[in-house]
This record gives structure tokens, C-alpha cells and sequence, in this order.
């Protein structure tokens, strides 16, 4: 391309030598800034960024947090030269009909809005995932540096925007190579659920609220802050069971196959029980104090 696009991307990566060539290599060329924020990996992730072209960041890695805190910090350390900020995740892959739509946002000098949902389009070893609720997730990941920010407490990436807000059409691949082998899922999920669960115990017993608001007719990310609401309403054991059956069921997940079956199972149920069981130990712990 004779002309970059002014768009500044951060890659949160630890260990990623398996992702981040294939997504790396679809924007590095085409975006005016690429950071790689590394958290200390060991296999060849930094050599493979710096040889695409990225510049690497390292960070320490911290345990009992997952990916927010490391944006967040990019955002306010960074010498981030453009005005628009696009975050990924080392197994995001974005389409060139994606970037095609991305260029349009950010050259666009009447463009008022302050950020755009992408639309997800997951693959699980190997296999769409497009029902249970799941195919076509929106996610906040193209900002107006200024207007964006995201919360370090939270273990879900979100980013909060302050201002109007809009979608782009095509979609961001999704697929975690490393995740077709269970036992690197599981591994990895059992680590999540620590976060999760702490994250859980503190908003409780703290009365820490989310940064954003929360609405049922709301952006996609204030419906799902009105869940997550709901849901820590809800009994600890039961809401597994609950979520299960609404995603498998009542939005059809069985019409994603024996892949999508393993994948509801274990995202929709598997993770959330083993989250409610650390909760619950948390409590114990706190009780005994």
C-alpha cells in the first residue's frame, strides 16, 4: 500500500507464536502503528512481531489478571501517534473487507462517531460457532483515543466509550488455534475462572460498580453489563445449569454440531461452575477471617 492507514493497533500477546503470525501479518502492512504488548513469552511471539515489523513492548506478566489492564496501560503509556485505536487480541483476524470499512471510519473527516462494534465471527477447532446466543457478538474494538478507556479490574475486555457510538458490517475472525487442544483449554479456562471469580468477589464485597451503564435496550455492551447484573442475582451453582440451557437450547447451540456442543458445554457451563465453586471458596475465606 502506498499510503498507511492513520490507525494505531495494540496486540496483547503472551506465548502466541501459534496466532499472531496469521494476524499480524493482515494488518502490520496497513495500519500507521502496530504495538505488540508482550507479557513475557517464551517461545517465539517477539521474534515473529519484530521480524513483521511490530514494535514490541514488553510487560511484566501478571498473575491473577488477564488482558483489560494491559490495553488500559498501552492507552496511557504508549507514544500513540493516531487519533483512532483499533485492540486486538493475538487470534483476531481482520478481514480485508474489515479493513476496507476500518480506512473508510478513520479517514472520514465528517465522521463524528466515537466508536464502532465489530461483529465476531468465532471458529472453534475449526467450525463457525453461529448460534447460542454467541455467533455475531459485537465488541467495542475501534476508538477515538480520547473517548475510549477500559476498566483494569475488569477480566472482560470492554472498552468504554463516551460518545455516539456504531457497528461495521464484516466481521473479525476469531480462533484460538492453541484452544483445539482440551487440555491447554482447560488450563487456561481454570486460570480465567480464578480471575473471574476474584473479580466477582471483590464488586460484592466492595460495592465496586462497572464503569459503564447498565440497560436491556441499550449498546451491546450495556445489555451485557445488565446481565452480568442479573446474574450476580443469581444462586452460585444454578446459574451454570440456567446459562447452559438458554445458550444450547433456547438459542438453538445444538444447531452448531458435536464442535459446537463441546464448545457451549465448556463456555457456557463448564467455566461458569468451576467460577461459582472459586467464588464460593472465596466467601468461605472471607468468612473466616
Amino acid at each position: 500500500m502506498s499510503e498507511k492507514v492513520p490507525v494505531s493497533i495494540l496486540f496483547a500477546t503472551r506465548n502466541e507464536e501459534a496466532n499472531l503470525e496469521r494476524s499480524l501479518s493482515a494488518v502490520v502492512a496497513w495500519a500507521g502503528q502496530v504495538f505488540v504488548l508482550d507479557s513475557e513469552s517464551t517461545d517465539r511471539t517477539c521474534d515473529i512481531a519484530r521480524l513483521l515489523g511490530a514494535e514490541v513492548v514488553a510487560l511484566e506478566y501478571e498473575h491473577g489478571r488477564i488482558i483489560p489492564w494491559i490495553f488500559q496501560w498501552g492507552l496511557d503509556h504508549l507514544p500513540i501517534a493516531h487519533a483512532w485505536i483499533l485492540i486486538l487480541e493475538a487470534d483476531q483476524l481482520v478481514s480485508p473487507a474489515l479493513r476496507e470499512e476500518i480506512a473508510k471510519v478513520v479517514t472520514d473527516p465528517t465522521e463524528t462517531r466515537a466508536g464502532f462494534y465489530l461483529k465476531r465471527r468465532q471458529i472453534f477447532r475449526g467450525r463457525p460457532i453461529r448460534f447460542g446466543g454467541y455467533g455475531g457478538k459485537k465488541l467495542m474494538k475501534l476508538f477515538r483515543r480520547d473517548a475510549g478507556e477500559l476498566d483494569p479490574l475488569e477480566q472482560d475486555t470492554r472498552v468504554y466509550v463516551r460518545g455516539e457510538v456504531g457497528s461495521l458490517r464484516s466481521s473479525l475472525e476469531e480462533w484460538n488455534r492453541k484452544e483445539d487442544s482440551i487440555l491447554f483449554y482447560v488450563e487456561k479456562h481454570v486460570r480465567y475462572a480464578e480471575a473471574f471469580a476474584r473479580e466477582e468477589h471483590r464488586r460484592r464485597t466492595e460495592a465496586i460498580a462497572f464503569k459503564g451503564r447498565s440497560a436491556f435496550f441499550g449498546t451491546p455492551d450495556e445489555r451485557v453489563l445488565w446481565q452480568k447484573r442479573l446474574w450476580y442475582r443469581m444462586p452460585l451453582f444454578v446459574r451454570p445449569f440456567l446459562y447452559f440451557f438458554w445458550r444450547y437450547f433456547v438459542k438453538l447451540g445444538f444447531l452448531d454440531g458435536p464442535k459446537g456442543f463441546l464448545f457451549h458445554f465448556l463456555q457456557a457451563f463448564w467455566f461458569r461452575l468451576i467460577v461459582d465453586v472459586r467464588l464460593s471458596e472465596l466467601r468461605e475465606d472471607r468468612s473466616e477471617k
